[in-house]
């Protein structure tokens, strides 16, 4: 049996690797085994997409594949992943799925599932979404007649989302924001939250045309929001992925404020109001090590998890955490959303601003960073590569080199053929020889190209 997951749901070039015909075909899947689970004779599913081209194409698979389970479906339009989960859990609806390839560019696209609880799917429910997708296929019920399911545009139920993230934001009257939607999911639905709150808002890539999502914008590509925040005097700047659960901030100095520094800054506030629940905060293990030293002298601990959002998530759920997230700008603020969500994170780090009445590099200063240098090795085959002996010798050495005060890591993308190295200690000169050793190897072992 195939595998037909990642890290982040089912991903690949549109109409290449990820066809109609696999959507048509894991929508039926994923609807008959949640309407199983959910319990109803006519279940409704919810189905949103960001900005790509494929988009439209997808989604209409989608529709084929879960009505034909007979299950009905919402249309919500062009939306961020966490308002689909959001209006999974408003809507009282069975599941749905996120048409997406998140920060990838345009030629690719990508399905998140969700549950009935907004969660994106388990891997024991994968497994079973796999097998009924390979195996079983044929044995799915076909419903005929008035028990087909049907589809219905359900755009305005978005307005339900930004009334709750209304209900958790601060007043911002005399906030001057740089907003980067990265031709994305939040391309019209961040700068009128903003401009609602009072804010005075300068919008960048918000003219998305199919085929621009992500290039050269949004928070993999900040350096013209970092312009345009030191140009126009703003207090601080906020780019957000293509699907809009990803937040990396800009400070009124033009720096970078990733998802490290925000949980430095949000777990030492809750830390300050009692809020910090076992005064822990979950982060992965690509998180720098300064987020640790920052914890240590606020009153709290960082528990790490594998990379993944989902990694995360599971731990925080496990001991009731209510605050975890990535490097990367994937925040998770349990108690309110069970997914990272790039504007409700970005209303909370402006709670803290508003309150303590101070700019976003004092805030993010409590962060002290060490070091790290971080290489993607593009390679023909990434999976296996921890049985590779010269590899696993390579990386004995590194790790030996950098001594106790580094750390070094590789792993294999989740969603693109990428094997991701990063290396972290003292000595910067140290940082870069090592890794591009390692890439090297990487290379000479899986393949480079």
């Amino acid at each position: 049996m195939g595998r037909m997951f990642g890290t982040d749901g089912i991903r690949g070039v549109a109409n290449v690797e990820l066809t109609p015909e696999i959507a048509l075909k894991t929508g039926r899947a994923v609807a008959a085994l949640l309407k199983e689970q959910y319990g109803s004779s006519r279940p409704c599913f919810l189905i949103g997409m960001d900005t790509r081209a494929s988009g439209k194409m997808l989604e209409g698979a989608l529709v084929a594949g879960i009505t034909s389970a007979g299950a009905d479906v919402r249309l919500l339009g062009v939306v961020s992943t966490p308002g689909v989960s959001f209006l999974i859990r408003h809507l009282g609806a069975a599941g749905g799925v996120m048409v997406s390839a998140s920060h990838n560019s345009f030629q690719d696209n990508g399905l998140k599932f969700f549950d009935s609880q907004g969660h994106k799917l388990s891997s024991a429910l994968e497994e079973k979404v796999e097998r009924l997708y390979f195996q079983e296929a044929d044995s799915l019920p076909r419903p005929s007649g008035e028990d087909v399911g049907r589809s219905y545009h359900s755009e305005k139920a978005v307005g339900h989302y930004l009334s709750f993230l209304e209900k958790h934001a601060p007043s911002l009257p005399g906030i001057k924001v740089v907003l980067d939607c990265a031709n994305g999911s939040l391309y019209r639905i961040a700068p009128r939250l903003f401009r609602k709150l009072g804010a005075e808002v300068i919008s960048l890539s918000c003219k998305p045309n199919g085929l621009n999502i992500n290039i050269n914008c949004g928070s993999t590509s900040p350096a013209k929001l970092q312009a345009a925040v030191k140009r126009s005097g703003a207090h601080l700047g906020l780019a957000f992925d293509g699907d809009g659960d990803r937040l990396i901030a800009v400070d009124e100095k033009g720096e970078l404020v990733d998802g490290d520094a925000v949980l430095a800054i949000c777990g030492s506030y809750l830390k300050e109001k009692g809020a910090l629940k076992g005064d822990t905060v979950v982060a992965t293990v690509m998180s720098n090590g300064g987020l640790d030293i920052a914890a240590g002298e606020k009153g709290f601990r960082i528990l790490r998890t594998r990379v993944g959002d989902r990694y995360v998530l599971e731990e925080m759920l496990k001991g009731d955490y209510v605050l975890g997230g990535e490097q990367s700008g994937h925040v998770i603020f349990s108690r309110l959303l069970p997914t990272g969500d790039g504007l409700l994170t970005s209303l909370q780090l402006l709670k803290v601003v508003v309150e303590k009445k101070a700019p976003l590099s004092q805030l993010a200063g409590i962060m002290p960073r060490l070091p790290q240098v971080l290489v993607n090795c593009r390679v023909r085959e990434k999976d296996g590569w921890q049985e590779n002996p010269r590899l696993a010798e390579a990386l004995e050495t590194a790790r030996e080199r950098l001594g106790a005060r580094g750390r070094v890591l590789i792993r294999a993308s989740g969603t693109e053929p990428l094997i991701r190295i990063m290396v972290e200690g003292e000595s910067y000169d140290l940082l870069s020889e090592l890794s591009q050793e390692l890439a090297l190897k990487v290379k000479q072992e899986l393949g480079g190209w």
